[in-house]
């Protein structure tokens, strides 16, 4: 049912776009994957697609329908209008985000969007609100064809030879900023043509939404340049790989929950408990954290990416660290998880980390100690000892964590867990069944 509000969202986008000479409008939603999908509607059709929706084939979408049950209806947000400041200004183009519903008009249980939405329902109901803020990294690369990186900076480097993308970054931060998404910090990486951008934390569905923003921003000012930027976890075989570390925080009454000032990370029992949730059902949400083939080239030793389910305050090999507490900053307590990489889908990781985190809140489960030694140079003795699990080594070992997992399932629903589960085991049966180059320079001269 409409609302009054509602109305008021859908009479400032028709007003904004008459005032600033919008005539396309794109439609943007995601499929099962975190691919951003869309069409473009003109202005003429702006009120009707904001009142009714615009029906769509949704068997043509990854993860979507079946032939035989196809419609589908892109139901857009007015929330999420904004002008892609990359296009010109005469006969602008905007955009909108939607929910998925059926012709019904109920929503569609496989929408990204939806599956975050009800993971967050879930924690208002006891009381929480889920506040994220990921660490976006990438690679700019000569092209695709190509995929020489375009500088040989690494950390924080700023010399003109050495951080080639700083020009790049600071358009991006620009247009995301334009687009009311704030850019918190941006820098070069670690590894030659790595580069980070890392955005202002806020409610994790409108950071889904501008994650997804942000990695289209990104491709579109490298296009600009000609030059190619990719979200690939692992382009790289002895270079660090990407990450997307999210920050996060749980808010109860204004008041961050993970907040403890008597505690000496300053960190809360829910705070701690989230943690223990993370860690025990971290193996159980990867396939969603890290869903490429490619994705678990990125978690091995030795490249700042977790290897074991540990946390601690320092140590970046982690799975989970807790930043330091700034004095005076108490909405700034948080907890990094480190696990997704930037290829994932927002939607399904937030409310997998969220479901999984919140499983340990529900069920009291007892705070793991901190691992301040590194986890890869333990003896398994040790890790045995200190109940120290290791993450899945490869998309098949994530495969068979997410079976039969209760946190899992509830996070994604019924219909999202088993298409995403098929999806992904065929997936693993292509790359299984398919001649690597590796095998081909390793096997063929000697057998």
């Amino acid at each position: 049912m409409s609302t009054d509000r509602d109305q008021e969202a859908r009479q400032y986008v028709l007003r904004t776009a008459k005032e600033n000479d919008v005539k396309f409008i794109r439609l943007w939603f995601t499929d099962i994957l975190g691919i951003l999908k869309g069409f473009a509607i003109t202005e003429a059709e702006l009120e009707g697609a904001l009142r009714h929706g615009m029906a769509f084939d949704g068997s043509t979408v990854q993860g979507f329908a079946r032939r035989d049950e196809s419609d589908m209806v892109a139901t857009p947000d007015p929330t999420t209008f904004s002008i892609l400041p990359w296009r010109p200004r005469q006969n602008a183009v905007a955009r909108m985000f939607c929910d998925v519903r059926l012709p019904s008009g109920e929503p569609f249980a496989g929408d990204p969007r939806r599956v975050l939405k009800a993971a967050l329902e879930r924690a208002a109901e006891m009381g929480y609100e889920f506040q994220v803020g990921p660490e976006m990294e990438h690679f700019y690369l000569k092209s695709a064809e190509d995929p020489a990186p375009i500088d040989a900076g690494g950390y924080f480097d700023l010399t003109t030879t050495l951080d080639a993308g700083a020009d790049l970054r600071r358009e991006t931060a620009l247009f995301l900023e334009a687009m009311g998404i704030p850019v918190e910090y941006s820098h070069h990486e670690a590894a030659g043509g790595q580069h980070e951008i890392d955005l202002r934390h806020t409610d994790a569905l409108t950071m889904a939404d501008s994650v997804m923003t942000h990695r289209q921003v990104v491709k579109e000012v490298a296009m600009r340049h000609q030059v190619y930027a990719t979200f690939m976890p692992k382009p790289f075989q002895h270079q660090n790989g990407s990450g997307m570390h999210v920050n996060m925080s749980l808010f109860q009454g204004g008041e961050n929950a993970f907040y403890d000032p008597g505690d000496e990370h300053k960190l809360s029992l829910t705070g701690r408990q989230f943690i223990a949730g993370l860690l025990r059902h971290a193996p159980e949400i990867a396939c969603v954290c890290n869903q490429w083939v490619n994705s678990y080239k990125r978690l091995a030793p030795g490249y700042e990416a977790p290897v074991y389910a540990t946390w601690a305050a320092v140590n970046r090999s982690n799975l989970v660290r807790v930043p330091a507490y700034r004095p005076g900053k108490e909405a700034s307590v948080r907890i990094e998880f480190r696990l997704p990489d930037p290829a994932c889908n927002p939607y399904l990781t937030f409310a997998a980390i969220l479901t999984a985190g919140l499983a340990g809140v529900q069920g009291a489960y007892p705070p793991a100690p901190p691992t301040e030694r590194d986890a890869h140079e333990m003896t398994d003795a040790e890790r045995e000892r200190m109940d120290i699990r290791r993450l899945p080594g490869s998309l098949y070992e994530a495969l068979e964590e997410a079976e039969g997992s209760g946190v899992l399932r509830q996070a994604l629903g019924d219909y999202t867990y088993n298409s995403l589960l098929e999806n992904k085991r065929i997936e693993w049966e292509g790359y299984r069944t398919a001649v690597t180059d590796y095998e081909a320079k390793r096997y063929l001269p000697i057998l």
